[in-house]
């Protein structure tokens, strides 16, 4: 080796470093120990147990120093994850143009530290002052003991998460004005769970509404498809007009409903038109679940496998739908929920309103159906499962594969392979009360030629069929608890699904009164009454 370059085998891994053993060569051997740069190379006393008040003190004076200068490099080395953290901080001084920053830490809470930072958005000539909170929490480094700040996206800018950084620059689309059916504006401040889908129709329709392009500081999400989520605007654009199918009531009453329940998500439709009247979420990651999410329905499919078991000729609404304790299909034992009683002598809607699973899982295995036929009703009749929903933005449409074996049986109680989302069940639900698949949507069609997807639907008895049976769930059966003291005509379905690593099973419910239909999903557990049923009955009290 030429003169100047040592080199150290450290855990099988030959590292070369240039120059002396100083600071550079130090952040060479920190980083192959996970635990960030460092500022000496000089071995001390590994310590451990939690950093201690001058330690958290003095590293989070030394990383908000170097922040502050713009020094990205030096204020890495403060942290777990220098590589990362050297990146975002790097993009807060060039991309984001954020210059004279000012931190002030305020009192530590044991190893974590609150903060503000007051700084200013420079671009093109134009500024404006920058200010938020934030806070960080000081841990130890697993080799080196040394205090480090632990390295969070969050750090640099409370809405940024893993994969995000800052831009400022001319927006990518033009500010749109959304607006509601009754032509009131829809705003993140109002409602905010909003905010994901008002930045999809902005980057989807922003061009198209008439509207100009401002300069502005945004999150860009560069892990994804998710548009720009905008923080501060330098120049104002002019926004362009979008009308949307969004009631504000309805939309009002969604967010009130979702906050109830952490991780949950709600979508209201119009059944007659299919427009989307309401779209909520209660989520830590920002993630438009209500649309995009992907999950085990659980007991609501069970509208699904019905209309297949009476399209099929297998039985009826009053035909025979015997519910056992247990039922083996190929090998797999399925059973009730707890407490559930056997009935031989059930009909479909008995065991439809008390949600019973043997009887489904009994039926499958009768002529004429075959591992093809739950998938083809899915399709055929309700629309989904054939990634053609155009409503306005991203939206996942369902899955509901040809599978044999186990999943067979599992798919028709909503289990196994079935995924669908919240926008899925309340489609469902519409095309199951009107006999007639309307693909739901934010956006007009006539505003883009978009082509709507289409399906069959279903005949007018099974409908018929179906709507009762779900009056009954609504009125004496699973669904009675959460649909109690709504008037109109209503209908229900319940339904829990548990999922792989998941100690509790998510609740879902589905339903509807009158003219409006929707479908809630939330990680909280328990039966779909319990927590998806609650914020249903919200959101369909109102109306529309």
């Amino acid at each position: 080796m030429g003169k100047g370059v040592k080199a150290a085998v450290i855990g099988g891994v030959f590292a070369v470093m240039v120059g002396g053993a100083g600071y550079g060569a130090y952040n060479i051997m920190s980083a192959l120990n996970g635990d960030g740069g460092g500022t000496s190379g000089v071995a001390a006393e590994k310590k451990s147990g939690p950093p201690d008040e001058d330690e958290v003190k003095e590293t989070t004076a030394k990383f908000f120093g170097a922040w502050e200068k713009g020094e990205a490099a030096t204020a890495a080395s403060y942290t777990n994850n220098d590589a990362a953290a050297e990146q975002l901080l790097t993009a807060f001084k060039g991309d984001a143009h954020i210059t004279d920053v000012k931190i002030t830490p305020g009192a530590a809470s044991g190893t974590t530290v609150p903060y503000t930072v007051k700084a200013k958005v420079a671009y093109d000539g134009k500024s404006k002052p920058l200010s938020y909170s934030g806070k960080l929490k000081v841990v130890r480094g697993l080799t080196t003991g040394r205090p480090l700040v632990d390295w969070q996206p969050s750090v640099v800018h409370p809405e940024l998460k893993k994969d995000d950084t800052l831009v400022t620059e001319q927006s990518a689309s033009p500010p749109i004005e959304a607006v509601g059916r009754d032509g009131s504006v829809l705003t993140k401040e109002k409602y905010p769970s909003l905010g994901p889908v008002l930045d999809a129709l902005r980057d989807t329709y922003g061009g198209k509404s008439g509207g100009s392009p401002g300069v502005e500081l945004v999150v860009r999400h560069t892990g994804g498809s998710a548009p720009d989520s905008p923080l501060l605007t330098l120049a104002e654009g002019k926004p362009g007009k979008l009308i949307t199918t969004i009631s504000p009531s309805a939309q009002a009453a969604a967010e009130k409903a979702v906050k109830r329940f952490a991780q949950s998500s709600v979508v209201a439709v119009k059944p007659s038109t299919g427009e989307v009247l309401a779209v909520a979420n209660n989520r830590t990651d920002g993630f438009n679940a209500a649309f995009d999410g992907q999950a085990a329905p659980g007991s609501t499919m069970k509208i699904i496998t019905a209309a297949m078991l009476i399209d099929h000729g297998v039985t009826s609404m009053n035909g025979p739908a015997p519910c056992p304790s247990s039922a083996v299909w190929q090998g797999q034992k399925f059973e009730n929920l707890t407490g559930m009683d056997p009935n031989e002598s059930a009909t479909l809607a008995n065991s439809f309103m008390r949600s019973c699973n043997t009887a489904f899982i009994k039926l499958i295995d009768e002529k004429p159906l075959t591992d093809a036929s739950l998938a083809q009703e899915a399709e055929q009749r309700f629309g989904l499962g054939q990634d053609n929903w155009k409503t306005g933005i991203a939206s996942f449409d369902g899955s509901v594969p040809e599978v044999s074996g186990p999943d067979r049986a599992a798919g028709a109680i909503g289990q196994g392979q079935v995924q669908m989302s919240p926008l899925n069940m309340a489609s469902v639900t519409a095309t199951a009360i009107t006999g007639t698949f309307r693909q739901p949507y934010l956006v007009s069609p006539k505003l883009d030629d978009r082509q709507l997807a289409r399906a069959q639907g279903l005949k007018a008895s099974t409908a018929a069929q179906l709507k009762q049976m779900m009056r009954l769930t609504a009125t004496q059966g699973t669904a009675q608890e959460a649909m109690a003291g709504l008037g109109g005509d209503i209908g229900a379905k319940t339904g829990s699904a548990e999922v792989d690593g998941n100690a509790k099973s998510n609740s879902w419910f589905t339903g509807f009164r009158d003219d409006i239909a929707a479908a809630a999903m939330t990680e909280q557990g328990g039966h779909g009454g319990d927590a998806a049923g609650p914020i249903v009955a919200a959101v369909l009290r109102t109306g529309g």
